[in-house]
């Protein structure tokens, strides 16, 4: 264990990681052609979408190898727009930048708008760890209930709703309907889809009843929709919102070392499949924000001996029991902080 201040640690773990970007870049000069990379991820995997639909509408693929696939495409999404949020692409090009906040945000419909989102996640940077953490607090970070969390983890609106008047009381400019709007109208009508056809199967199984044509037509089109963007947004999210809120501390929080764990365990594998190894990586992402989340994923290895080396910890699941508590007093005294 290191035995220099959270700040010199800080400084070597920054350094370490942008020397690591400098060299990589140095070695495949493509990767300063940043734009053009984003936009073809970008393009590449809004065409995917769009052929796994196509195939599960030809009944070429089965419904399960949809839903899997399309979730897995869509993480792709989540990452370019957590990049975008950091204006990493076309930044001096409005236009194009703003598309693919657009784009992003059609092929996850069940989060809140980009540009809302922009302001909670630089937000999330300045209070990591702390109650004014609105961005990781809607997502279930900071709760001990089980129960309350996974709540909270599968379903975004119905774990807003539940902690309204806690958000209220905890943080300073919290409005339900702020964050509520900033959903519409893309996330209005994804759960109106989700809880209409949930709503309709359920009352089928009570009291069976026949559609009209045109209501069987509208059932339709919701089941296909359920299937190639509902359900798998439903995996993708949980399996992010899992990962983000079990990684990030909430309490004892006092610099950037203490605001997150890098979780490499197996447990958590097949939820990093369905949010791009996000665990594994967001770390790097605190130290330095203003980098390209495949950049993250080619240094990750190198970067994280030099991360534990210098006070980052790995795969403290314990914190899940304490709703997230950093334990303070154990680094301190391993630090001389």
């Amino acid at each position: 264990m290191s035995k220099l201040t959270a700040k010199q640690n800080i400084k070597a773990i920054v350094t370490a990681i942008k020397a690591e970007e400098q060299s990589l870049r140095a070695r495949y000069p493509i990767l300063n052609q940043q734009n053009k990379i984003a936009m073809v991820i970008l393009l590449v995997s809004l065409c995917s979408l769009f052929g796994v639909a196509t195939l599960y509408y030809l009944a070429v693929i089965p419904s399960w190898l949809c839903i899997i696939l399309a979730a897995f495409i869509t993480s792709i999404s989540h990452e370019l727009e957590h990049d975008l949020i950091h204006k990493q692409y076309f930044s001096n090009r409005p236009f194009i930048h703003n598309f693919m906040m657009l784009t992003v945000w059609l092929m996850r419909p069940n989060t809140v708008n980009p540009w809302y989102r922009r302001k909670i996640h630089l937000h999330h940077h300045k209070v990591s760890g702390t109650s004014q953490d609105l961005e990781e607090r809607l997502v279930g970070n900071g709760i001990k209930s089980p129960l309350l969390r996974a709540l909270v983890i599968t379903d975004g609106l119905l774990g807003l709703l539940i902690n309204t008047k806690r958000f209220n009381k905890e943080i300073s400019g919290f409005k339900f309907f702020r964050v509520f709007n900033a959903g519409f109208p893309i996330a209005t009508a994804y759960f109106a889809i989700l809880y209409g056809v949930i709503a309709y199967y359920a009352v089928q199984f009570v009291q069976p009843f026949t559609l009209p044509p045109w209501g069987a037509e509208l059932l339709a089109m919701a089941d296909f929709l359920m299937v190639v963007l509902i359900v798998p947004n439903i995996i993708r999210s949980s399996s992010l919102n899992l990962v983000t809120s079990s990684m990030h501390y909430y309490g004892g929080v006092n610099n950037l070392l203490e605001q997150t764990h890098v979780i490499t365990s197996r447990w958590f594998l097949p939820f990093q499949l369905f949010c791009f190894d996000f665990g594994r990586t967001h770390t790097i992402h605190h130290f330095v924000p203003n980098q390209p989340f495949y950049i993250r994923q080619l240094i990750s290895k190198k970067i994280h001996p030099i991360m534990a080396q210098h006070g980052v910890r790995f795969n403290d699941l314990q914190s899940l029991k304490h709703a997230n508590h950093y334990p303070v007093k154990e680094l301190s005294s391993q630090q001389g902080v």
